[in-house]
């Protein structure tokens, strides 16, 4: 048999079952749902082929979702599963699994990572960041700036830039990367007190 119709044959045992844990009478589910006794009895027997029409209104008399009448699998987890990048000694959690535009990572930095070229690098984009926790070296250009908890740098990534951890503790950093160079749009700023 083909999947669809193992899982055809097996809705009518799950709807005796179901009736029975419940002590549901075939008469009673007749007048909860206006099926017949005699088609409610061929759907559990299997000698009628199980349709949406005689799903819904069971489901209904039942109070389950119409998934599980007919066995269907679960439904994927709609929340990001991060996975994480390691890269130079830093790690990388993805916030988005949107693919293009925008992304954001939470990046963490162990004191003195990254490991490696210290070099600047240059590439297509714009990115911002915040900084959660640490402190954080950002060379940008000619620019050395040291950034705690609180800080917020922006900056177009075709200008020499390279994100540093003086220590003594990890850094924790909410990156927001547009690929394209896409620029964030501040919409309210606060009060000047």
């Amino acid at each position: 048999m083909a999947n669809d119709e193992v899982l055809l044959a097996e809705v009518g045992p799950r709807l005796r079952a179901l009736r029975k844990q419940r002590g549901t009478t075939l008469s009673q589910l007749a007048e909860a749902t206006g099926i017949s006794v005699s088609t409610l009895s061929r759907l559990e027997s299997g000698g009628r082929r199980p349709t949406l029409e005689l799903l819904l209104p069971l489901a209904r008399a039942h109070q389950v979702p119409l998934d599980e009448l007919v066995g269907a699998p679960q439904v994927g987890d709609p929340r990001v599963q991060a996975r994480p990048i390691v890269r130079h000694g830093m790690t990388f959690l993805p916030l988005t699994r949107r693919p293009g535009g925008p992304q954001a990572f939470k990046q963490i930095l162990p004191p003195g990572t990254p490991t490696g070229d210290p070099g600047q690098q240059t590439h297509e984009g714009y990115e911002w960041l915040y900084v959660l926790s640490g402190r954080l070296r950002l060379l940008l250009g000619d620019h050395d700036l040291i950034l705690t908890p609180g800080e917020v740098a922006e900056f177009d990534t075709r200008v020499p830039h390279r994100l540093l951890n003086p220590g003594p503790d990890t850094a924790e950093v909410i990156n927001l990367f547009g690929p394209q160079g896409e620029r964030l749009h501040v919409r309210a700023r606060p009060h000047a007190r």
